[in-house]
Formats: C-alpha cells, sequence, structure tokens
C-alpha cells in the first residue's frame, strides 16, 4: 500500500519513491539536475515537502511522452520554490506549455497515420513517392521526412506571453500544417508516374 497520510508534511525519500512509483537513484538524480529540492536534517537525511510528489510525477509523465529533461526543467523553472505551487502557478506552466505539447501532439498522430504512406524521406521505395515526392522534390526544403515533420512551437517550454495564442491552435492545424502533396487514399495502390525515377 503506498497511501499517505494527510498529516504527513515532509517525505523521506523512501517515502516519496514509494508513492510516486520513482526510483530513489532517480529522484537523486533529479535533484542533482536541479528538477526538485530537499532539506537536509541534523542527520544529514533528506527531507521532501509533500509537493515535490506533483512536481516529480509532472516529470515522469514528462518523460514518458518523449520531453527532455531540459525542457521539463525549464517548465518547472516557473514555479515558485519558497511556497507550494498553487493551481494559479501550475495553470501559468500549462498555459506556457500547451503549444509545444500541441506540436508534440500533431507529429505523433503524422507518425501513426502516414507511415505507409510516402513521408518524404528521399528512400523513393513506395510507388506513392513517385507521386508525393517526384525526383526527391522534398528534399530541396531540408534533411528529413519532410511529409512527417511538423513545424516547431513558438512556445518555449518556460512559458512565454506567447503561450496566448496556443488555445487556438487546435482550430488552426490545417493553417499551419505544410503543404505535404497529394495524398494517396487508403487501400489504393497508385501507379508511378511516367518519369518516375527507376528506383521507384
Amino acid at each position: 500500500m503506498t497511501r499517505l497520510e494527510y498529516k504527513v508534511h515532509e517525505l523521506t525519500v523512501g517515502q516519496l519513491a514509494q508513492r510516486s512509483g520513482v526510483a530513489v537513484s532517480a529522484l537523486h538524480f533529479y535533484e542533482s539536475k536541479g528538477l526538485i529540492s530537499s532539506r537536509r536534517t541534523a542527520g544529514n537525511q533528506r527531507r521532501y515537502s509533500r509537493d515535490t510528489l506533483r512536481r516529480v510525477s509532472f516529470i515522469k509523465i514528462s518523460q514518458r511522452v518523449g520531453i527532455p529533461l531540459k525542457e521539463i526543467k525549464e517548465a518547472l523553472a516557473t514555479l515558485p520554490e519558497e511556497r507550494t505551487p498553487t493551481v494559479e502557478d501550475w495553470a501559468r506552466l500549462s498555459k506556457g506549455w500547451r503549444a509545444h505539447l500541441d506540436q508534440r501532439i500533431r507529429q505523433l498522430e503524422r507518425l501513426r497515420d502516414d507511415l505507409t504512406d510516402c513521408i518524404g524521406c528521399g528512400c523513393l521505395s513506395l510507388k506513392t513517392c513517385a507521386l508525393a515526392n517526384p525526383y526527391d522534390r522534398l528534399g530541396d526544403e531540408g534533411p528529413g521526412p519532410r511529409r512527417l515533420m511538423v513545424e516547431p512551437a513558438r512556445d518555449t517550454a518556460a512559458g512565454t506571453a506567447a503561450g496566448t495564442v496556443a488555445g487556438t491552435a487546435a482550430g488552426t492545424d490545417a493553417k499551419a500544417a505544410p503543404d505535404r502533396g497529394p495524398r494517396v487514399p487508403d487501400g489504393q495502390a497508385q501507379p508511378c508516374a511516367g518519369e518516375a525515377p527507376a528506383g521507384c
């Protein structure tokens, strides 16, 4: 059982690890990187304020979806250190991260939905490549799978005034997304174009 008594206001590293589901070694690592903090007792033992559980949970879930620790740290830096963060503090962090998370969601959706289609990587190995990326013309735009890539979010993880535009991100995806060329309907094999490269 991992339930903590409601009267407990400070946690040992063992209690924090048990309730958060994060290994003690990982908690020490987070502390060494400035993601969480503790005080020392007279016996030189660590004690964490109870609200550290929320910070650790935020770190754990953020890492699970692939967000780097550097960006997580920048986000956590917007929270007050001298007191327990309030709802308003967490709302400000969330607002600053919204556009960033929306970008990741769109990227994952494209990876899920478009991997069986031409992704604009230059391989020219699928029949659809001849239509969507003839002669690897998308390579002129830059490196990588051009039809999978999502434009970077404008906001930083720490949160800026630009975060106010994030609320409309969902409604403007179609405008923000780069032109990815013609799509081929699912289940239909398109023949190569007449001037397609031999590699098609």
